[in-house]
């Protein structure tokens, strides 16, 4: 990948995580755990988790916004810094998103129909996390159809070099 190619590609990366924080935040901080035992009674060890993992997802991406911004911003474009902020943020971030910490939920790779969430969870969640995760699954996956490629590359020439 040309440089070019590669501050595009960091460009739109930026842009996802920019439009991704935006969403969970406003979903943070706008939700309270009552506010999930009220719209669907339910497990509040489960709900506090989906929180935790929530927290965490945008503390990722945050980073990898800072990251992202970083390699924008440098006077002359670094392709190996970038290559391994676009390396960080698909580990951290996108697959944070489709497997997070204690696995409260998780990807259905059976589900063939695109207009269906591949997001299935442990326990029934309130709606309103449901369709936050909805909401930003497409932005997750052109996010990882953009990554996964430039990824296994970039994988690939890593353990090449140290072959």
């Amino acid at each position: 990948m040309n440089e070019f190619m590669m501050g595009t590609q960091v460009q739109r990366i930026h842009s996802f995580l920019e439009e991704v924080i935006i969403q969970l935040e406003e979903y943070l901080n706008s939700v309270t755990i009552h506010t999930l035992l009220k719209e669907k009674p339910g497990d509040r060890v489960y709900y506090e988790g989906l929180f935790s993992n929530l927290r965490r997802l945008v503390v990722y991406c945050e980073e990898g916004l800072d990251a992202s911004a970083s390699v924008l911003q440098h006077d002359s474009f670094k392709m190996d810094i970038a290559e391994k902020v676009l390396y960080k943020i698909y580990h951290k971030c996108i697959i944070q998103y489709y497997s997070p910490r204690y696995n409260l939920w998780f990807e259905d790779l059976r589900i063939s129909y695109p207009e269906e969430s591949v997001i299935r969870f442990r326990q029934e969640p309130p709606d309103c996390f449901a369709e936050l995760l909805r909401n930003v699954e497409g932005d997750f996956h052109g996010a990882r159809e953009d990554l996964a490629e430039f990824e296994t590359e970039y994988r690939h020439r890593r353990l090449s070099s140290k072959g």
